[in-house]
């Protein structure tokens, strides 16, 4: 770790470390905007002389101007024309790097600050030098109140890859790789490490793989389907229409009855009864009923209904009853479904939304400052609408209260509500976490964007991500989209993402002090994620199930179609394997 007292001490030594500095690998050659080119110094680094690095791809690189150090990365190695035999002739051997930074003077006149981008270029001829570990320190270093540790830096295992927390929220942040990579594994090291320090934080995760809860254990709340409460008047009506109309022949004119009767039933409740629904039929027209279809204020469902029927009951309405009669058995059949029994299954209507709104948020923390939803078991059909309620209602409740409570949202699997293609997903969706990723930030609502597929994603959105750890991908089309999105002077550390190797990252942007490749810590594994590649040849070496096994499993399987079930409560393999194994008794 890089200690507060080892910043103090870096700048007093500098000078000192400078006059050890080895050999040069080599010299400027061509300058060229960001970019320069070095003729290496072939000799000096095959004799691997005990005080010189060899360059290698991605090695950080200092050239000493007048007045500054210049510091780059090296994103190219080539021999423009090799010989056959290394003898017969002198190669020429050539390093392209990419200018991304510098050490410039403070008062007493030593180089100490580092920033990025270059004010004062290198010189043709200039000499090149590998960096060496005090100079990687003054690169990397940060303030430690407002960082925290997420791994290494793979040139150098001594320094820590610190992520500084303010910038990393402040301004949305993506994780991205191929499945299998460590994505899940990335994200929980990086809220463990958050947490460690913010005791008080307020991240709302969406979990569709219930595959969190093993990782915050005791300082997460879990809210699974089975013990989930979101009722139903708090969604806007696209979200209400999504659920109460199926019947696309007949939508038009079912989405007319719910837009004046939603009102009404809301007004309904809000006066206690005490006015007849006649009366406020009656007022549909005028400016009397005082609640929009948005207004997110609680209605009964009985009260719907009995409208539905009131209208119908009305002869100018008669040529219409087969509409009313749809909805009004869709939303019987929905009040009877035990899947939607989150949404419609109180026997009483209240106004609890201070309530949902406490343990979604956790105002107060009560010592548990990250809610995990897990989405497992929700009916597939209403998945994308509840996602569209939480995100809307996450960046609402940032506006109305000023911002006061800043509060970080993550998006699992993102490429799923936000798709590039405007005709897939649940448009509210798209709509609410697009407001969240533009507008976030001035009311304190960070983005944590997951996705194996960084082509699938809408661009707008990943764009606005100003962090981003890129994991290893080997799909072409990925690795450009990424390059795209990210704006940062390295962008040639992505050449390596189809190479990076188990727990690596390149890590780009704002809550960096300095883009880098970065091994990342490894995971204690009673706090991984669940979300782990099956293990094929030690399960196929078992006698795994039976016949009461084949039971339980469509015994589950037929609960998922008609009541919630919470997946990671069922069963551990090992019991499954002592219980329902012919072989075990």
């Amino acid at each position: 770790m890089l200690h507060k007292q080892n910043i103090e001490h870096i700048d007093d030594q500098f000078v000192e470390r400078r006059k050890a500095t080895p050999a040069s690998i080599g010299r400027i050659v061509s300058v060229t905007g960001s970019e320069a080119i070095i003729m290496l110094d072939a000799q000096s680094i095959n004799e691997a002389q005990a005080n010189i690095a060899r360059p290698e791809m991605g090695a950080v690189v200092r050239i000493d101007t007048t007045n500054s150090i210049v510091f780059g990365l090296i994103s190219g190695l080539s021999i423009p024309v090799p010989s056959q035999n290394s003898t017969e002739q002198q190669e020429v051997w050539i390093a392209e790097v990419e200018l991304v930074g510098e050490l410039g003077p403070n008062k007493s006149g030593e180089q100490m600050k580092f920033s990025r981008g270059v004010t004062l270029y290198p010189n043709l001829g200039d000499k090149v030098y590998i960096a060496a570990s005090h100079e990687l320190e003054l690169i990397y270093s940060t303030n430690i109140d407002n960082s925290v540790s997420i791994g290494q830096l793979t040139q150098d295992p001594n320094i820590p890859a610190m992520v500084r927390v303010d910038e990393l929220l402040g301004k949305h942040f993506a994780v991205l790789g191929s499945t299998g990579t460590g994505k899940s594994c990335t994200v929980a090291l990086i809220f463990q490490e958050i947490l460690k320090e913010n005791s008080q934080a307020h991240i709302l995760l969406l979990d569709p793989h219930n595959e969190y809860a093993s990782s915050f254990k005791d300082n997460a709340e879990v809210i699974s389907p089975s013990d989930l409460h979101l009722p139903f008047w708090l969604l806007t009506f696209e979200e209400i229409i999504e659920i109460l109309v199926k019947d696309k022949s007949d939508k038009e004119t079912q989405i007319e009855i719910l837009s004046e009767l939603i009102p009404v039933a809301k007004t309904l409740y809000g006066n206690n009864n005490t006015e007849k629904s006649s009366t406020l039929l009656r007022k549909t027209n005028s400016d009397n009923i005082g609640y929009s279809v948005d207004t997110p204020s609680p209605y009964r469902i009985s009260d719907l209904l009995r409208l539905i029927n009131e209208r119908m009951g009305k002869l100018d309405f008669k040529k219409n009853a087969w509409s009313h009669t749809q909805l009004k058995n869709r939303i019987e059949s929905l009040t009877q479904d035990p899947r939607y029994s989150f949404m419609f299954g109180s026997l009483t209507v209240q106004d609890h939304m201070a309530d949902v709104l406490a343990r979604l948020f956790r105002i107060p923390v009560q010592d548990k400052p990250i809610t995990i939803l897990q989405l497992t078991g929700l009916p597939s059909e209403v998945v994308n609408v509840v996602v569209s309620v939480l995100c809307r209602m996450t960046f609402d409740f940032a506006l109305w209260s000023d911002g006061l409570i800043p509060i970080t949202l993550v998006c699992e699997e993102a490429h799923r509500y936000i798709p590039v293609d405007t005709e897939l997903g649940f448009e509210p969706t798209r709509r609410s976490i697009a407001r969240i990723a533009k507008e976030g930030r001035k009311y304190g609502v960070s983005l944590c964007i997951i996705s194996q597929r960084p082509s699938e994603l809408d661009p707008t959105i990943l764009s606005q991500c100003n962090t981003v750890f890129a994991m290893r991908m080997s799909n072409e089309r990925d690795q450009q989209i990424v390059s795209a999105a990210v704006a940062d002077a390295a962008s040639g550390l992505l050449e390596f993402l189809p190479s990076l190797g188990t727990r690596e990252a390149i890590a780009f942007g704002d809550g960096m002090t300095l883009s880098a490749r970065i091994r990342l810590s490894e995971l204690d594994p009673a706090s991984m994620p669940k979300g782990r590649t099956a293990p094929f040849t030690e399960k196929w070496r078992q006698q795994i199930g039976n016949e009461e096994f084949l039971k339980a499993v469509i015994k589950r399987w037929r609960a998922s179609s008609s009541t919630p079930v919470v997946l990671n409560e069922t069963v551990k393999v090992d019991q499954a394997e002592t219980n329902l194994n012919p072989n075990s008794q």
